[in-house]
């Protein structure tokens, strides 16, 4: 993708600030005639009042030089003003639709991207676009309008100099379009780097209980040392090129006023230029000092913008491939139907499943039990539509579940995962993310089918900010608490991925207990390893190879199915002869 283009397809963020945008410029443009005009009053004054001792005319004219000095400090006041609060509110505004697309985009991209890569996109990447949208772009028009007026004031005033300080340019692009290339390239490789040390920052913080209980701090760090080194040597490698480029840029107006200066002296000498045009030809020609000298800045900022822009965009421009239908389901009873399903990953040919046939009818739970890999999890997450069907179909009440609206779906889909994701937020609202209307009772109801209500021992209750993670509490703790946020929302199917593995034999016991009674009010599908969890289902599924082979009651695939038994053996003990729980 063409940066340039990236950055141009941003500009419908700018249209609620275009009034301010246009006084901003309109500042900037008067202010520089403010500047421009100051030199032209000076002249005026040394070859008029000062050449013949006019006082009053003297007063006069500083008078007016006064004036323009403080309208070009006002001006720069109030456009400084305006736009500090147009760029900012330019910035989150781009920040909430990448945040909110990424939000919309299904588990698979997520999956293949690293989390430290989106980070920098949505912080570093937006501050360099709204840097450049800010002040580049209005540095960039205002001192190419300077460049261009003094220039032609210059040949106006005295045309020898003013072609010599014009010839002075055509070294200047020609450097520019060299750096340009070189730049774009860095630019890029810099951020990347930048976004792969954000995921190591990321993974060393939410990963420390792993680092420290297998003693790998310092095998961290030095991987964190090679990518740190990494962006700093890429970093250095921009800022060697950027400093030969401002280097250069800065030599030029020295020489250009050195011979300006020597030039005009001998003009001076032979009255071919008076004194006072010497003085502002050499004033406007400082002037074009700073224009040149921030052009490599300003070339510098664009490039970045451009590659921010087009790393901005990679996420903008990604399709949703999961998007909602447009039906909904009127009094659901949550009758749940596999219908030949299939499913391989994108970047995959081999299916996880293939002619996945299954029916778990309104108040029936069905246990999926297989061995390791063979699916369960991929097969749960398509109801809720974590993922898409590649075959088949799966319906709710007669609906293809990609015909519902997804707010629909996931309004009578809940799900508890085995590996229970909260929030750095109190319990209350990790709890309530699915139902935000509940009330301290439902919540207490909830909880106490969960078993978790340890919480209320927590030092502010419900009010309790858990931390990251949920890192301070035990996996237990954790998984019951997800367990919770999933029975709160009262679904009409309710989906268990191994929600009881982290659970001792006792509370595993209770929490079955209580899950049984909201099994009765629901649909549920149960991902089970132990024979205790597959005791909580009507029916049990066994799938192997990525395909269902037997669905029965637990007694009957006890009693007929060797595949199935070998399964359970672990649990042998626990099972009496009529396999059920001693």
């Amino acid at each position: 993708m063409n940066g340039l283009d990236s950055l141009w397809r941003l500009k419908s963020y700018l249209r609620p600030y275009v009034g301010r945008l246009v006084f901003m410029f309109s500042a900037a443009l008067i202010g520089t005639g403010a500047s421009l005009a100051i030199p032209l009053v000076t002249k005026e004054i040394i070859d008029g009042p000062i050449a013949n001792r006019d006082s009053q005319g003297l007063l006069l004219l500083g008078g007016v030089a006064a004036l323009l000095g403080f309208l070009e400090a006002f001006l720069i006041f109030v456009r400084r003003w305006i736009q500090s609060r147009a760029v900012l509110g330019l910035e989150t505004a781009i920040r909430d639709d990448l945040y909110a697309h990424l939000q919309r985009l299904p588990m698979g991209f997520h999956g293949g991207w690293q989390s430290g890569q989106l980070l920098s996109r949505a912080t570093t990447d937006l501050s360099v676009i709204r840097r450049f949208l800010g002040f580049g772009i209005l540095f960039l028009v205002t001192n190419i309008i300077q460049l261009v007026t003094v220039t032609i004031l210059l040949l106006n005033m005295y045309w020898p100099l003013g072609v010599l300080v014009a010839a002075m340019a055509v070294p200047v692009v020609f450097l520019s379009l060299r750096f340009e290339k070189k730049y774009i390239r860095i630019s890029r490789k810099v951020q990347d780097e930048q976004g792969d040390l954000a995921t190591l920052i990321e993974e060393g913080a939410t990963g420390i209980r792993v680092i420290k209980a297998f003693g790998r701090r310092h095998h961290m760090f030095d991987t964190f040392d090679d990518g740190a080194r990494n962006l700093y040597g890429t970093s250095m490698e921009k800022v060697r090129l950027s400093s030969r480029f401002w280097t250069f840029l800065g030599f030029i107006p020295n020489v250009a006023l050195a011979l300006v200066l020597l030039t005009g002296a001998l003009a001076v000498g032979t009255q071919a230029l008076s004194l006072g045009t010497l003085v502002a030809f050499t004033t406007l020609m400082l002037q074009l000092v700073w224009p040149i000298a921030s052009l490599g800045h300003i070339l510098a900022m664009g490039q970045e913008s451009m590659t921010a822009a087009d790393r901005v965009q990679e996420v903008l421009d990604t399709e949703p491939s999961i998007q909602g239908g447009t039906e909904t389901i009127d009094n659901p009873r949550g009758n749940l139907r596999f219908e030949g399903v299939g499913f391989h990953f994108p970047d995959s040919d081999v299916d996880v499943l293939h002619d996945v046939w299954l029916e778990v009818k309104p108040g029936e739970t069905v246990a999926v039990v297989g061995a390791t890999g063979m699916g369960k999890t991929t097969l749960t997450a398509l109801v809720p539509r974590l993922y898409d069907v590649t075959a088949g179909r799966v319906t709710i009440d007669g609906h293809d579940v990609r015909d519902l609206t997804l707010p629909a779906l996931r309004s009578v889909v809940a799900t508890a995962f085995e590996e229970p994701t909260l929030f750095s937020m109190s319990v209350r609202e990790n709890l309530t993310l699915g139902r935000q209307d509940a009330t301290d009772e439902d919540i207490r109801e909830a909880l106490q089918v969960a078993q978790a209500m340890f919480v209320y021992d927590l030092p502010w209750k419900l009010d309790t900010r858990i931390g990251e993670q949920g890192m301070s509490l035990s996996g237990g703790q954790r998984q019951r608490l997800a367990l919770a946020r999933a029975v709160l929302t009262e679904p009409k199917i309710l989906v268990l991925d191994d929600t009881l593995s982290a659970l001792d034999v006792e509370t595993e016991a209770l929490v079955e207990e209580a899950l049984r009674r909201v099994l009765e009010q629901a649909t549920g599908i149960v991902v089970a390893h132990r024979a205790s969890t597959v005791l909580l289902a009507d029916k049990v599924a066994l799938l192997q190879r990525g395909t269902i082979t037997h669905v029965g009651t637990h007694q009957e695939l006890l009693a007929k199915v060797p595949a199935y038994r070998e399964l359970l053996a672990q649990d042998a003990d626990d099972l009496d002869a009529e396999g059920v729980l001693s």
